[in-house]
């Protein structure tokens, strides 16, 4: 029986694939948990709309982050943290830290972008290096500012 798959199936086939698989697993397998629907002249002609539309998305989402990519790369981001008299923060910089000084300056960058070996913990310049989605990489620095101390 021919399917569609409506799902990535781990050796079987990606979503919008057209497969031959037995009749009983379609049946009682793929069909039950709308991991496949039957390969119908009408069924097919939908997926060619869907994969179209599916295309054009994904050349949209690509354009959008070149863009992001472009315009972030190179950037130079200041903050001022709490630190010690040795420099150490007191605190730690974290991605999501670094993800909400971006979202701050109009930037649309996620958390799980943001790659960080360790937290920082020190005063200072850092290059960030952001991994975005297609595969793209952008990078920034973070210029690390100890905030000034008031004396009593």
């Amino acid at each position: 029986m021919k399917v569609i798959l409506t799902k990535d199936i781990e050796k079987i086939g990606k979503k919008y694939e057209v497969k031959e698989v037995a009749d009983g697993f379609a049946r009682n397998f793929l069909f039950p948990k709308k991991l496949a629907k039957p390969a119908t002249e009408s069924q097919l002609k939908q997926l060619e709309a869907e994969k179209a539309a599916a295309e054009l998305i994904a050349e949209a989402d690509l354009k959008e982050t070149e863009e992001l990519v472009a315009s972030l790369d190179g950037q130079e981001i200041e903050m001022t943290a709490k630190s010690g008299d040795d420099g150490k923060l007191y605190g730690s910089i974290t991605p999501l830290k670094i993800c909400k000084i971006l979202q701050e300056k109009g930037f649309k960058v996620q958390k799980k972008s943001v790659k960080l070996d360790d937290p920082i913990k020190e005063a200072g310049e850092h290059d960030i290096m952001l991994e975005l989605p297609h595969g793209l990489e952008a990078k920034i620095k973070l210029i690390v500012t100890e905030e000034i101390k008031e004396e009593v």
